[in-house]
């Protein structure tokens, strides 16, 4: 259904009215030249009453010649940048091919004939390849995140390997100038092409690392910023590792903490032994045995005070022994509940739920508490009373503990709702 609201639509009217192509739709967003290669095979059909104006595409400005081998049509005279734009998306292949004969000196249009090197008329694509093919790099940079969103079409594969060329091989600055771009994709392909290259400094890489909003960037970035570090070496110990250990992101500081290995700083991984994240602690656990240290002990002097870092609970149970089941145990009835939550999950790792213990935590104030306790209780469900369960359903009842019972009471084969 035609909406006129919609932007591309507009747009596809104000160029057949002849209004100039950077004001009829905003030339620097893929979107719109996306919309209207859409809008004007739409309309072209649908509503051609819109072209019977100046930038017409209309019999009376078209002339056909039959006898070439491959269809064409011919202008009757030199045709502008916006009748070029509509006839570029075009219905009909034979337009659509002249069209870009008439592209090199309106280099406003390179966007559609990027577009057109996707084309399902194979005519039409392989005009659009040679012209994109003479394309200098950085008038192709420029179209780096159109040109990618063409490359996830089925024959769209052409113009971006063109692109990942134009940046292997040009300028750094070419390159360097799309990390900075909102597009996901082409930041990702220019960081790439970056790490590749190698223009980017150590220090650099572990601060995009630790910092950028993208996963797939954080993660390649600290990838390359942890290869710069020599192994045994503590170099570059502030400038790398440091950084991605600040990060907020778990995976960051996982490689961080693993970094510490190559820099033979291997105490240095204690602190993360009470991380909130289980790969970190794992890690930590990891570096510290590497350099001939027992994380065991360590944990458990943590769990004396537990309150400064109540996930080193967890990692007791992820590494101790049988014989650390009753001080995880006794930190069940611990004021913080963070430790209480912790205590719970510590339990879980170490195999040594006890409903008996558990079961009086489905009362506690806190969700974390409570979630944690739901969670241990599952597999042993009916080993609590349904009564008390119903007791937990009551409407004056904190909504995680209802929650809570729900869960429970569907274990045992109970339908509620909450």
């Amino acid at each position: 259904m035609l909406t006129s609201g919609d932007e591309s639509y507009e747009a596809v009217r104000r160029l057949a009215a002849g209004v100039a192509l950077d004001r009829a739709l905003d030339v620097t967003d893929p979107d719109s030249w996306i919309g209207l290669d859409f809008w004007v095979r739409q309309l072209a059909w649908q509503r051609p009453e819109l072209f019977h104006s100046k930038a017409s595409l209309s019999g009376r400005r078209l002339r056909w010649d039959p006898g070439a081998s491959l269809p064409t049509v011919t202008w009757r005279r030199k045709p502008g940048e916006t009748e070029l734009a509509l006839a570029l998306c075009h219905p009909d292949g034979r337009i659509r091919a002249t069209a870009l004969d008439h592209t090199d000196d309106h280099p406003a249009l390179l966007a559609l004939v990027i577009i057109r090197c996707a084309d399902w008329a194979e005519p039409v694509r392989e005009r659009a390849r040679a012209l994109l093919a003479e394309t200098p790099p950085h008038r192709l940079a420029a179209h780096a995140a159109l040109t990618l969103r063409v490359g996830r079409r089925r024959r769209g594969g052409f113009a971006q390997e063109r692109l990942t060329e134009a940046l292997r091989t040009g300028p750094a600055t070419q390159t360097e100038a799309l990390l900075g771009s909102g597009d996901r994709a082409t930041a990702r392909l220019a960081y790439r092409v970056a790490v590749e290259r190698r223009l980017l400094p150590a220090e650099r890489l572990a601060q995009t690392a630790a910092r950028h909003r993208d996963v797939a960037v954080q993660d390649l970035c600290a990838e390359a910023a942890v290869a710069t570090l020599g192994e045994g070496s503590s170099n570059r110990f502030t400038e790398v590792v440091v950084p991605l250990l600040g990060s907020r992101q778990s995976r960051i500081r996982s490689a961080g903490v693993t970094a510490l290995r190559r820099t033979g700083r291997h105490a240095d991984a204690e602190p993360y032994l009470g991380d909130r994240s289980a790969v970190v602690r794992a890690c930590a656990r990891w570096v510290l045995r590497q350099g001939s240290i027992d994380p065991v002990p360590l944990y458990r002097a943590l769990c004396a005070d537990p309150e400064a870092q109540p996930p080193a609970v967890v990692g007791l149970g992820e590494c101790g022994a049988r014989e650390d089941v009753d001080l995880v145990r006794a930190l069940l009835a611990h004021p913080a509940a963070a430790v209480r939550a912790c205590a719970v999950a510590g339990l879980r790792a170490l195999d040594a739920v006890r409903a008996d213990d558990v079961r009086p935590l489905l009362d506690d104030p806190s969700a974390a508490v409570v979630r944690q306790a739901t969670a241990a209780l599952l597999p042993c469900a009916d080993h609590i009373p349904q009564e008390m369960l119903c007791r937990l359903l009551a409407q004056d009842r904190p909504r995680h503990q209802r929650v809570a019972a729900v869960r429970l009471l569907r274990a045992l084969g109970v339908h509620v709702q909450v």
